[in-house]
């Protein structure tokens, strides 16, 4: 994150900052990984069909997914009677529609 950023208290652009590069002068620390051969051949042979080296392809991978999760990563507070009502609409959610339903009823268009 930018030095000159102050860290935001909204998560999602939180979250995101930690997508931005780094400048070029922060140091680069290594990370070491034990993996099966055949675990290692697959990363080679996926960053090899992305033009990629393994660093890159495992360092873009790795970051993407982090955000992910992050971002899925929700904290949100609730007073007792919204809570209640929220834990109420999870364990009672409303009855299928018609177009649910529709939809449901519908050939996936893979098994047409």
């Amino acid at each position: 994150m930018p030095k000159d950023r102050e860290p935001s208290s909204h998560g999602v652009a939180a979250s995101v900052a930690v997508a931005e590069r780094s400048p070029a002068s922060d140091p680069k620390g290594s990370i070491n990984l034990r993996i099966e051969s055949q675990t290692r051949q697959l990363i080679d042979e996926a960053a090899a069909a992305l033009g990629k080296t393994r660093t890159e392809f495992m360092v873009e991978t790795a970051r993407r997914h982090a955000i992910d999760v992050l971002l899925d990563q929700r904290l949100f507070r609730l007073d007792p009677d919204r809570y209640d009502a929220f834990m109420h609409a999870l364990d009672n959610p409303p009855a299928p529609g018609v177009k649910l339903r529709s939809l449901l009823r519908r050939v996936p268009a893979w098994q047409k």
